[in-house]
């Protein structure tokens, strides 16, 4: 059971401290808090302990808010601003593995960050440790909470008997701190490694290595990052013990309530057949723990829990003659025990029906192996196949061509096998899905919701529907007493829906994880979806997502009143396509509060822009926020909400405006720009052919914009029943010459007291320069005759021989 305690454990000088917390004065005021250490970072279940939350902002902390039942809150201690202890109590039956935890202060909800839970007793690090020659003595049985500092090495020296099983199994990756990529080895007392790990596809990148001693006497357990790297947050937990450690399970799932036979495998003792029953509440991807008489596994082996008949693979399966079949739907279960092992599998298929195939291996259930899947008509032709779908493990969906068996063909990529490439092939018929999220605010943070007293928040939620459409109703379920929601339906053409939440005045200060449930309206097609949400806790190379938390509920928080409220005033006139509108958004401040308000939109309608940068300004009370329509701008009355955000105190708050409308209309007419052209210092005129798409009263303002420069001209009136537009243009005897295609006209039309803006753009106007005047010709002067030259003699070709005789006879010649 999850006991969220508040902070009646605490003296009466410090309750007056949180009541001056929650004073709406700007410098009283904690703002949201901020958490970034959690130490120690784990903890063994069926004891109590002290724990050590730091980050900032939190002095005014309420309580946590923990994910998972099984740790009890006895009292939170100490409140900084930038650290506070808290006592835990944990449940001799709390789940073993990862716990995720945020910190709700009374002026906010911190980030997630996650803490582990142990079987074994909890020890620190003792330095100095980093000599093989003097490691650090522990016992076997035992967790260490130790770091790793650059170029650091641990040592670690246990005692154990020949035969004994020796198990070391390291958090780090796991604990969500940092990038860290650990190494682990056990040595012998010459210092010959009997074991090593780096990376396994277990424990994600985490190593854990095992062996049975071959002598009594001391053994060294060697950390390190693998490359002599680390920091001070490359924080590790070991845990060391005679434990059975597996790397995989098998069968790979049943069905829920279901007495399952199954088989360890690749435990340093080997082999290990045990009876288990699935819990009948299982999720679909459940945890199981190893344990025999030595202990127990400090983490899980995942399997698959499906209401699907279970089979098993029968050897020899490896051609499509030997196929072990099974029932469709229904799992299939197997091993690629060797290398270029092929497994095939068949099931009777169905004319025309869709088919979901979906391979089981790295993920959930963290097998080596990396699956190639290829599905077959019976006579052995190709219906499809995959390698990666989305990660290492492969996913197809087909329409069975015939009433005939379909045949599964799984391998491994690499044509790797052993005796944990584990898998588990379901075949499911196609049905529909919905799931539920909350796009971020801030990127790379997971969205949490706080809402002020008497005042209101807001977010985005998303949902992703599989293989069905239509229109979608959200609901937000176990939120804090005192809040309230307004939302409306997600229209089966968007992904998204604002949801804005109001907390009473008298709210009491609280924090809730809520639901997040969507639900189909067609009474026909009943689909419901909860929240997935994802928390980044380690970023790799360009922001990969390396290692995180999935949660299915949102944290959110009634918190202290704040010192502002912002509210949007109603437009009273469309926006249409291709115009614009300022927005106005006003302020209510409570006294000596004057700080700048910074304003954006949740979110844009299809085809509007918003701006993003405008502020209500220091001591003022109002803004505008400009908006624009494209051309193709979702016809449709949209609502809006404004969010405002401000420093008070020592960060910043956040608040929304009320849902209001926004009326998004075609525009009231076209305009068609007819070529014009002119000369320097003429006039010209530039015409616009009307088409009116809707009517209007009163007359349209129309201003001709974009012109060059040296070019000029006056606004004129339409109304609706103009069919088209005359601009008299003065062009200036240096009016820029040259094809100008910038022409805009803007229209104004006034209703209500309000401009509806148009921006119709399109047109040209050329300007040339005038032509040169003409010069006047001369008098023609009579021409006398002159005498025409005597013709010269045609001059004759000479052939060779008569060249030679010429130049012989002018004293040349040649010899």
């Amino acid at each position: 059971m999850i006991v969220m305690r508040t902070l009646h454990h605490f003296s009466l000088l410090a309750l007056a401290g949180f009541l001056g917390a929650a004073s709406i004065a700007a410098t009283g005021f904690a703002a949201q808090p901020a958490l970034s250490v959690i130490s120690p970072q784990g903890f063994q279940r069926g004891t109590e302990a002290e724990a050590t939350f730091s980050g900032n902002r939190l002095a005014d902390v309420q309580e946590l808010m923990l994910y998972s039942p099984g740790v009890e809150v006895v009292a939170i201690e100490e409140p900084q601003d930038n650290r506070f202890k808290a006592k835990l109590k944990i449940a001799p039956d709390c789940r073993l593995g990862i716990h995720a935890v945020r910190v709700r202060t009374a002026s906010g909800v911190s980030d997630l960050m996650t803490f582990m839970v142990g079987p074994l007793p909890e020890v620190a690090e003792k330095e100095p440790n980093n000599e093989f020659e003097a490691p650090q003595a522990i016992e076997m049985g035992v967790t260490v909470s130790g770091v790793v500092q650059n170029e650091d090495q641990d040592f670690y020296v246990i005692e154990a008997k020949k035969g004994q099983r020796i198990v070391a199994e390291l958090e780090g990756l796991r604990q969500g701190r940092t990038f860290f990529d650990p190494y682990l080895a056990i040595l012998d007392a010459e210092r010959f490694e009997v074991a090593r790990s780096d990376d396994t596809a277990l424990l994600w990148q985490d190593p854990v290595c095992g062996v049975i001693a071959p002598e009594d006497g001391k053994y060294v357990i060697e950390v390190r990052e693998s490359s002599f790297g680390g920091n001070g947050a490359s924080t590790y937990r070991l845990h060391v013990g005679s434990f059975p450690r597996p790397k995989a399970v098998y069968p790979a799932g049943g069905k829920p309530g279901q007495t399952l036979e199954v088989t360890w495998l690749g435990d340093p003792a080997g082999p290990r057949n045990e009876t288990i029953t699935i819990p009948a509440d299982a999720k679909a991807n459940h945890d199981l723990f190893a344990q025999d008489d030595q202990g127990m596994a400090p983490s899980p082996n995942v399997i698959r829990v499906v209401d699907l008949e279970n089979a098993l693979e029968v050897e020899p399966n490896n051609d499509r003659e030997h196929a072990t079949p099974f029932t469709g739907p229904g799992a299939a279960n197997g091993i690629i025990q060797e290398e270029g092992d092929v497994d095939y599998f068949k099931f009777p298929g169905k004319k025309g029906q869709a088919y979901d195939v979906r391979v089981y291996a790295r993920s959930p259930l963290r097998s080596p192996l990396d699956s190639v899947l290829v599905v077959r008509r019976a006579n052995g032709g190709g219906i499809g196949s995959n390698d990666d779908s989305g990660g290492p493990d492969s996913y197809l969906r087909f329409t069975a061509p015939e009433d005939e068996d379909v045949l599964i063909e799984v391998s491994d990529h690499l044509k790797k096998g052993g005796e944990n490439y584990v898998y588990r092939v379901e075949v499911t018929p196609v049905v529909p899905e919905l799931t539920m999220g909350l796009p971020e605010k801030q990127r790379y943070v997971a969205t949490t919701m706080a809402v002020p007293r008497g005042n209101r928040a807001a977010l985005l939620v998303s949902a992703s529907r599989a293989t069905f459409g239509g229109e979608l109703n959200v609901a937000i379920e176990g939120m804090p007493q005192g809040v309230a929601i307004e939302t409306l339906p997600m229209a089966g053409n968007r992904s998204d829906v604002p949801v804005l939440f109001t907390a009473a005045p008298d709210a009491p200060l609280a924090g809730a994880l809520a639901d997040v449930v969507g639900r189909t309206t067609d009474p026909n097609l009943q689909v419901e979806g909860r929240l997935n949400q994802r928390t980044m806790l380690v970023r790799g190379q360009n922001n990969r997502d390396v290692w995180g938390h999935d949660a299915e509920r949102m944290a959110m928080a009634v918190i202290d009143e704040v010192p502002f409220k912002i509210d949007v005033v109603q437009p009273q006139v469309p926006l249409v396509r291709n115009g614009s509108m300022d927005l106005k958004v006003v302020a209510t401040r409570k006294e000596g509060f004057t700080a700048p308000i910074a304003l954006r939109f949740l979110y844009n309608p299809p085809g509007v822009g918003s701006s993003g940068s405008v502020q209500i300004p220091e001591g003022q009370n109002e803004a505008a926020i400009p908006l624009t329509a494209n051309g193709n701008a979702e016809i449709k009355n949209w609502k809006i909400i404004v969010l405002g955000t401000a420093n008070v105190g020592n960060g910043s708050i956040e608040v929304a405006s009320q849902l209001a409308d926004l009326n998004v209309t075609d525009r009231f007419f076209d305009f068609e720009f007819v070529k014009a052209a002119g000369e320097q210092g003429q006039d010209t005129s530039v015409l616009v052919n009307v088409t009116k798409k809707q009517d209007w009263e009163g007359p349209c303002k129309v201003e001709l914009v974009g012109l060059p420069p040296g070019a000029s001209t006056e606004p004129v009136e339409i109304t609706k029943d103009s069919a088209s537009i005359t601009f008299n243009v003065k062009l200036a005897g240096d009016a820029r010459v040259g094809r100008h295609k910038t022409l805009v006209c803007r229209a104004v039309i006034t209703q209500n007291n309000e401009p509806i803006m148009h921006t119709l753009g399109g047109g040209e106007l050329r300007i040339d320069k005038p032509l040169p005047p003409k010069v006047a010709a001369a008098p023609k002067q009579e021409e006398k005759p002159q005498p025409k030259p005597a013709a010269e003699p045609e001059k004759k070709v000479l052939s060779r021989l008569e060249q030679l005789r010429l130049q012989k006879a002018q004293g040349g010649g040649e010899e």
